[in-house]
């Protein structure tokens, strides 16, 4: 019987690869999003993307402006792109509904453009890797794997690992090298909408999982213009020991490995590398 999973493997390149596995772990891309992250140039994006859903490996759709035109394509990862995946990592096979519910879920969803903005975060970290040698995006990790408690506690530990229950729902993990320097983080990426209050009592929560495993990385605040960011940083005072919180802000179309974040308790800009 003829395998289409086994069929479509000796088409794909190791960055296609790379494609599929963000687009089943993140959920959403748009096309300037892929190319600035692993594509020499947009043009050569959207071919490949073309042939990747002429394969029927991953889906798209395109929003409508309210004022009218449209967006730029979103893609979606499609059923066999899904089972592409699974293979390649050796898990269980997905649902064979699960194109279809991602489908559903993000051409719905209110949350789509906080899911943009956190695919492009990362997403701009990866295109400065691909362009700056020495830099790169180790692990990014999504929001429902932060959850997971085997990620962060190993098997070593089984009391820790018992012990475990996240009160945070970071937006991302990430694991960013540059320069002979290793910082993993936590994203905590801000549309803007929710009162400072709910940004600040994050940090409760941050506080409590460090002190649960004993360890701490970390956490960006990513705030969408600098007077929001003034307004938060006057908030965060008396940060515990095992706390270690930045804020930079995306106004300007700053690069997030560039020298834009700030330490609570300092003034002084560093790049991400130096947190």
């Amino acid at each position: 019987m003829d395998d289409p999973v086994l069929r479509v493997q000796s088409q794909l390149t190791a960055r296609d690869r790379i494609l599929l596995g963000w687009l089943y772990d993140h959920g959403v891309f748009t096309t300037p999003q892929l190319a600035g992250a692993l594509f020499p140039s947009l043009d050569f994006c959207q071919r490949r993307l073309r042939t990747l859903y002429q394969l029927r490996l991953i889906a798209r759709f395109r929003p409508q402006r309210a004022d009218g035109g449209s967006y730029p394509y979103h893609w979606l990862i499609d059923q066999l792109g899904a089972e592409v995946v699974a293979a390649a990592r050796d898990e269980r096979p997905p649902r064979r509904d699960h194109a279809r519910l991602e489908r559903r879920r993000w051409t719905s969803t209110r949350t789509l453009d906080h899911r943009l903005g956190v695919n492009q975060f990362f997403t701009d970290l990866a295109g400065h890797a691909r362009t700056h040698p020495g830099a790169e995006l180790q692990q990014w990790l999504p929001e429902v794997v932060c959850q997971r408690a085997g990620t962060f506690v190993t098997d070593d530990d089984p009391a820790l690992l018992r012990a475990y229950e996240p009160s945070v729902r970071p937006d991302g993990y990430g694991l960013w090298a540059e320069d002979g320097r290793e910082v993993p983080f936590f994203l905590e990426y801000d549309t803007g909408t929710e009162p400072l209050g709910v940004l600040t009592a994050k940090v409760v929560g941050y506080a409590r999982l460090f002190a649960t495993l004993g360890r701490s990385w970390p956490v960006l605040f990513w705030l969408h213009s600098a007077a929001r960011e003034r307004n938060l940083r006057q908030r965060f005072t008396d940060l515990p020991d095992l706390l270690r919180v930045a804020t930079g802000t995306r106004e300007g179309s700053a690069c997030p490995a560039c020298q834009i974040w700030t330490t609570v308790g300092s003034s002084e800009r560093c790049r991400l590398s130096g947190l």
